[in-house]
């Protein structure tokens, strides 16, 4: 009996260790830039969306690992109309802070209106509409409620006088800020100049927060710019407006340094926000990469993901990640595991379903830009979406209606019943990083005979035909499956009616040309549902029945 209560005491410690996990990152696909806060044992986060809408997801969570989301904050058309904006412009690093019973985000429409400030009493929504803080020549603005009552707002600007050293060469600023009338009050500040040392030309100072604890401000932010040299640094002050010395072992987190191929590398960290949890913890959300192979060559299509760290104080200053030179996969959790908290996945290897079985769109779902009318409805569980003139290489809202990218190794399905009338109608499913980098694989007409497409947006706004094949006349008027497989840097594409027996159309088409590297911008790669005329009016319609995504990475199948 004894050595019996033995064994199961170790395999409930060993299991026990195992729930005990989670897996990095905690937002998979393209959720960049987080910002984070707890009201008593919540936790709230945010991210940049850029073009998409609805803007600003609002996150939350009881254990800072399993999300739910919950609303977003730029949700009407009157808040933001990202319509003529390059994909990787719009909704810039969001910041979210509570204070007295009102949350608060602050945030950049780049080429859209500039800095503003809402408010919401309920994290939920609605959201008010943007009060704009028009003194602020800069990005990324983030709240600081200091103990003696006052308000900061600080911030990433130029140089000083507009005249920068160098390229990157880039200040951090602040204003007191009136948080009833949302406006900055007196003259602004120059907290941090260059970055860490000016002297090194250091670059792309940006992302700050300023937080107090044990008598000093800490005032951290990104710096290096996103790509392979991103980092977090942190400096400290004796008061508010500084001066802010920098720590001598900066940088507190950054990938740079490692070796390119080491396997599954996270690459791109910094941009990080701080939390204390109720037990006096402190955790790190940033932004990270994860490239596929070869991963020296750092391409990656799932974007700049959300990741989690635990925070370890040293001498008085915040370190991330302190007991390992990589980023993890996987940590014991901060708190005690809620899992049943949030019903939808976002982290390790899952599968999404919509079977559109409500009469709402599901709060995933993500359009190319503000659509001002109402283009799509769910009705006896189809989406039903209009074919219109817009098309996704246009700076316009199309018929688009999208899914993130989450993992390397993924596939989307889709299942509609689509009648296209003329040849420039065309519907289906699209995998798509910007304007001049998709590819659409499609159903339509040539000669009068229906046909699935498989194209390539180019450079022009064009569309080039990589593969075609008619569709045979027994199975004319039934549901087509169309698929996307993403193998790492190769995509392939199906096509059929029995979702077991799909025919492959083309295989290993490049991927790269949907990745960061190549494509430039901000954004990851996105599955969408899309249905287009090509700049032609159309009284046609696509309906979906259901859409899958599933992701399985290796990576997560071997982590014990």
């Amino acid at each position: 009996m004894k050595k019996l209560i033995l064994f199961l005491l170790f395999i409930s410690l060993i299991f026990g260790k195992e729930k005990s996990k989670f897996f990095n990152p905690i937002l998979a696909g393209f959720y960049p830039d987080p910002s984070i806060c707890r009201v008593g044992d919540d936790y709230y986060l945010v991210n940049s969306t850029f073009a998409y809408f609805p803007g600003i997801p609002v996150f939350k969570s009881k254990d800072l690992v399993n999300w739910k989301l919950i609303g977003h904050v730029l949700d009407r058309p009157e808040q933001a109309n990202l319509n003529g904006l390059g994909v990787s412009r719009g909704v810039f690093a969001p910041s979210i802070r509570y204070h007295k019973g009102i949350f608060y985000v602050t945030s950049t429409l780049v080429d859209a209106g500039g800095n503003f400030v809402v408010t919401a009493k309920n994290p939920e929504g609605p959201w008010s509409n943007p009060v704009w803080i028009p003194e602020i020549n800069g990005i990324d603005p983030s709240l600081f409620f200091d103990d003696d009552g006052k308000t900061y707002i600080v911030y990433n600007s130029v140089a000083p006088d507009n005249k920068p050293l160098y390229d990157g060469h880039r200040t951090i600023r602040m204003y007191e800020f009136d948080i009833e009338k949302l406006k900055v009050i007196g003259e602004e500040k120059i907290l941090v100049n260059g970055g860490t040392d000016i002297s090194k030309k250091t670059i792309w100072i940006e992302g700050p927060h300023i937080f107090k604890k044990d008598g000093y401000y800490y005032l951290i932010a990104a710096e290096g710019g996103t790509a392979e040299n991103h980092s977090e640094v942190v400096f400290r002050s004796i008061k508010v407006d500084g001066p802010y010395l920098p720590y001598d072992k900066n940088p507190i987190l950054t990938q740079r340094h490692l070796n390119p191929e080491r396997e599954f590398p996270i690459t791109c960290t910094g941009h990080a926000d701080f939390v204390e949890t109720p037990n006096g913890d402190w955790w790190a959300v940033f932004l990270g990469c994860r490239p596929y192979k070869p991963y020296k060559e750092n391409y990656y299509n799932t974007g700049r993901e959300t990741f989690l760290a635990p925070v370890k104080w040293i001498d008085g200053w915040p370190i991330i990640n302190p007991e390992f030179e990589e980023v993890q996969y996987s940590y014991s959790y901060p708190v005690k595991p809620n899992k049943k908290f949030a019903v939808r996945k976002y982290s390790g290897n899952f599968k999404f379903i919509d079977e559109f079985n409500s009469t709402n769109l599901g709060k995933d779902w993500i359009f190319l830009r503000t659509p001002l009318e109402k283009w799509y409805e769910i009705k006896n569980g189809k989406l039903r979406i209009k074919v219109r003139p817009e098309s996704c290489s246009d700076k316009l809202n199309p018929s688009f209606i999208g899914h993130r990218q989450q993992h390397q190794n993924c596939s989307a399905m889709i299942k509609m019943q689509f009648e296209p009338k003329t040849e420039n109608e065309k519907a289906g499913i699209v995998i798509f990083q910007n304007e001049n980098h998709y590819y659409f694989l499609c159903k339509s007409i040539k000669n009068k005979i229906p046909v699935v497409e498989l194209y390539k947006s180019t450079n022009e706004g064009n569309l080039e035909l990589l593969e075609e094949k008619f569709l045979d006349k027994v199975n004319i008027n039934k549901e087509l499956i169309l698929k996307i497989e993403a193998k790492g840097k190769d995509y392939s594409f199906y096509y059929g009616f029995n979702r077991n027996k799909l025919t492959l159309l083309k295989d290993k088409v490049d991927g790269t040309f949907l990745s960061t590297k190549i494509a430039g911008g901000f954004v990851g790669a996105v599955f969408g549902l899309y249905a287009t005329s090509l700049g032609k009016e159309s009284n046609s319609f696509a309906n979906y029945s259901w859409f899958e995504y599933k992701g399985n990475d290796e990576v997560y199948n071997l982590i014990k």
